[in-house]
C-alpha cells in the first residue's frame, strides 16, 4: 500500500517537472487582428481636381436618366471624400473606343495639368422571372405537413458599369474597372429607379476601396519563446 502511495506520487513528480520542462522549451504565438492602410489604384492626392463627364447609354431606361443619376451620385460622394475640387462636363460620346483615345481626353481641357476624368458607360435592365416553389403547410389531421407548390416572382435588376479614370493632360487611363451588380426583389411594387440606389452603392464601396483606400482588418500572428 504505502509503495503504490510512493509510486504515485513519483509519478506526479515525474509528470509535473516534464509539464515544467516542456513548458518552458515551448513556442506560444497569439493571433491579433490589426488595421493596415489598403492600397490604392490611382494616387488621388496628386491631383487637384476630377472632372465627372456624362456617360455613354448603351439603351435608355424608362423612367431614369441613368447618365444624369449616376453622374450627380458620384459627385456627391467624391465631395464627401476628394480634398480638390469636384467639377462636371457634359461630352459627346460616339461608342465604348472613344475611352481609350488619349488623343480625345487630353485635348478637352485648356487647364487639364493634375486633372482627372471620372467617365464610362453604362447599361441597366429590369427582368421579372417566375419559379415553382415548394412550401409546406401544416396540417390538420394525421401529418404534421402537407407539400404545396405555388407559382412566385421575382424582379431582377442588373447594373452593368464600366468605369475610366482618366489622366486629363497624358489622356493616358490610371483606372479600368467593369462592374456587373444584380439584385431581386420580393415587391412586385419594386421601381427600377429606387433599385438603381441599391446596386450603384455597390459599385461605389468596391470602386472607394480601390481609388480611396481605407484600412482593412487582417490578421497577425505574435510569436514569443
Amino acid at each position: 500500500m504505502i509503495l503504490k502511495k510512493q509510486m504515485k506520487k513519483i509519478k506526479f513528480v515525474l509528470l509535473a517537472a516534464l509539464f515544467f520542462l516542456f513548458s518552458c522549451s515551448s513556442t506560444y504565438h497569439w493571433k491579433l487582428k490589426i488595421e493596415v492602410p489598403g492600397k490604392t489604384a490611382v494616387d488621388l492626392d496628386r491631383f487637384k481636381e476630377i472632372v465627372i463627364t456624362n456617360f455613354l447609354i448603351e439603351k435608355e431606361t424608362e423612367d431614369i436618366n441613368l447618365s444624369q443619376e449616376i453622374l450627380d451620385y458620384f459627385n456627391f460622394e467624391l465631395e464627401q471624400n476628394f480634398n480638390g475640387k469636384i467639377t462636371s462636363k457634359n461630352i459627346s460620346f460616339t461608342n465604348e473606343e472613344v475611352f481609350t483615345n488619349k488623343n480625345f481626353w487630353k485635348d478637352i481641357l485648356e487647364d487639364s495639368k493634375n486633372v482627372l476624368f471620372l467617365t464610362g458607360s453604362a447599361f441597366y435592365t429590369e427582368e421579372i422571372r417566375k419559379a415553382i416553389l415548394e412550401e409546406k403547410r401544416r396540417g390538420r389531421f394525421e401529418e404534421p405537413f402537407t407539400s404545396g407548390k405555388k407559382l412566385a416572382e421575382r424582379k431582377f435588376y442588373t447594373l452593368n458599369f464600366n468605369l475610366y479614370i482618366i489622366d486629363a493632360k497624358s489622356g493616358e487611363t490610371l483606372y479600368k474597372r467593369s462592374f456587373k451588380e444584380t439584385k431581386s426583389y420580393k415587391n412586385p411594387n419594386q421601381t427600377a429607379y429606387f433599385a438603381f440606389f441599391d446596386l450603384i452603392q455597390n459599385v461605389k464601396a468596391k470602386l472607394f476601396r480601390n481609388i480611396l483606400g481605407g484600412k482593412k482588418i487582417e490578421e497577425r500572428y505574435l510569436i514569443t519563446n
